[in-house]
């Protein structure tokens, strides 16, 4: 029994994973246990076979008991001082699907598809508030986010950063390394190890508060009704939580190996020397930046006049900038026209800027967005308003059909995790209460390079196209002292607030850790806050936090730490 937190002392087998005479892989998923409530799934730590199972389901164990063993075939294992009754056999066929689990009388049912940040989240919420819920999903319970996308991305991010930090910056304080390298296998173990732990604690959260699961593909048979199988869940509503995929173009050599997507870059099991990335949005330069921090030659490959349409003009300014000075090729305006196989790698060929032009990698990220996982699932024959493969809804995510509600990525309003649970929870909040709010102009933009950036709120241009009069502030973060110390002063904080009362519309961030900060920014909003009520805010010194109140003083008067504007 594996100590799982500081203060574990014990565990509870929840479910074998594999059966006696089972192969197993170094890193296979063995076994469940529970803890506080909270699941985790205990790998293999070796090549083997399950020679023998000794806690049974159900078995508490003290953390280092032995739950069984794993050696080579025919290796003789000694009988435990307390041997439970041995394993039933694994069954030669499937068993029979078990009917949908009864459900509770005068509890409205809801059932939820799709166990992804959106989904899980609304799960749990229907199920505080009283509801008889089930949830149904695929795959492991996550999705895309916890999966193979936010988490493990980060995971390796944080990897890489902490390499790029020793070469580039300890010697600058006193800090000597030598023969310092990067463990790939072991960042992808670490990447792992995050996100099982994440996995089962979504499990044992969906455990701990009686939500039903249903293990395969769910299908909409009509208003009331869920299909998994042969199994048919009614339900008095259904919130469809099914996610996003990644985008393939379709093109000549689109096809070949070593083109990869999203999924596929976070499963590399090395560090590519050369890297060619289709698509400068949020998801292209996040690669880009963790790649380049090992040492891969990154070109960036952007269709459109600029990357990353979505954030404010003056920092994608400044953060291309800083990406170009780490070494990372940045072409825009250009329009991927092929693929084709070359030593060494791949070769893309482009129409940039009106010119031919081609560029080689050893492998190919295609990372040109996302859409929605919308077919196959009976919504087409129930007749549920579409746009484009995404499902429309109201601002209660309700669709045409009124027991049917679409959260998250699949509604294509915004695709973002933390969008998808707050969706989740105001869609859950309005059919059990008759309230539920989301506010959308509070949802933060997070892009983890080195250093971060953050956005909440309107963006200059959208203020101008609204005829809004507003005023700027600015304080770049070299007048920080925590952010000298941390990365020499590089960023920016921005403040955007109306002219009359000084009501604070948005705020953009480019410095180290302003993904955390940017969570203050969007309740300054939420509760229509002004630059005068920052200002008078006491923030903590030193802090990188202490410089929002520097760039509320701008809006109106001159910052503290920064010299007067000339007259």
């Amino acid at each position: 029994m594996p100590q799982l937190g500081l203060t574990m002392t014990e565990g509870t087998v929840s479910s074998w994973l594999k059966q006696e005479g089972d192969t197993v892989k170094k890193g296979d998923e063995i076994v469940e246990i529970e803890t506080d409530k909270i699941s985790n799934v205990v790998e293999a730590h070796e090549d083997g076979v399950l020679l023998k199972i000794v806690a049974q389901e159900g078995d508490t164990l003290p953390v280092k008991g032995v739950l069984g063993y794993i050696g080579q075939p025919g290796e003789s294992v000694g009988e435990p001082a307390a041997q439970a009754a041995p394993a039933a056999p694994a069954p030669t066929t499937p068993a029979p699907a078990a009917p949908a689990a009864p459900a509770q009388a005068g509890k409205k049912r809801i059932v939820v598809i799709g166990a992804g940040p959106g989904g899980y989240v609304t799960a749990i919420k229907a199920a505080q508030l009283g509801a008889d819920v089930s949830i149904v999903e695929n795959d492991k319970v996550g999705g895309t986010c916890l999966n193979v996308g936010c988490i493990p991305t980060k995971a390796l991010i944080h990897a890489s950063s902490l390499y790029e930090a020793v070469i580039n910056d300890a010697e600058k304080v006193g800090v000597s390394f030598t023969g310092v390298s990067v463990d790939w296998g072991k960042a992808q173990q670490f990447k792992k190890s995050i996100v099982n732990r994440l996995v089962g604690g979504v499990e044992g959260l969906l455990k701990a508060n009686g939500v039903k699961k249903y293990v395969g593909k769910g299908i909409v048979k009509d208003a009331h009704t869920v299909q998994v199988g042969d199994q048919l869940i009614p339900a008095d509503d259904i919130i469809l939580a099914v996610g996003s995929e990644p985008v393939h173009l379709r093109f000549p050599g689109a096809d070949l190996p070593g083109v990869i997507d999203s999924t596929g870059a976070l499963a590399l099991d090395k560090i590519p020397a050369s890297l060619v990335i289709i698509g400068g949005g949020v998801i292209g330069i996040e690669f880009a930046s963790m790649f380049a921090s090992v040492g891969t030659k990154c070109t960036i490959v952007e269709a459109l006049p600029n990357i990353l349409p979505p954030i404010d003009k003056e920092i994608v300014g400044i953060v291309q900038a800083d990406l170009e000075k780490r070494g990372i090729t940045i072409l825009t305006s250009a329009k991927v026209e092929s693929i084709s196989q070359a030593a060494g790698g791949l070769e893309v060929h482009m129409d940039y800027k009106g010119q031919k032009q081609s560029v080689q990698g050893e492998k190919v990220i295609m990372a040109v967005g996302r859409r929605a996982m919308t077919a196959g699932i009976g919504l087409e024959e129930l007749g549920v308003a579409m746009n484009r493969g995404k499902i429309v809804t109201d601002d209660h995510f309700q669709t045409n059909i009124p027991s049917i509600y679409a959260i998250g990525d699949c509604n294509g309003k915004l695709m973002l995790a933390h969008a998808a649970s707050a969706q989740g929870v105001a869609a859950v909040e309005y059919i059990l209460t008759g309230k539920g709010e989301y506010h959308a102009e509070t949802v933060p933009s997070c892009i983890y390079l080195n250093p971060e950036v953050a956005s909440v709120g309107m963006k200059e241009e959208q203020l101008i196209e609204k005829g809004i009069a507003y005023k700027a502030g600015k304080f770049p973060l070299s007048g920080n002292g925590k952010t000298l110390i941390e990365n020499g002063g590089k960023g920016i904080i921005k403040i955007l607030a109306d002219t009359k009362y000084g009501q604070v519309l948005g705020v953009h961030m480019y410095g180290p850790r302003v993904t955390d900060l940017i969570a203050a920014c969007a309740l300054a909003i939420r509760l229509e806050a002004t630059v005068d009520e920052l200002i008078t805010t006491v923030w903590a010194h030193p802090t990188v936090g202490e410089a929002i109140g520097e760039a509320a003083l701008d809006v109106f008067q001159n910052p503290i730490h920064w010299p007067p504007k000339k007259k």
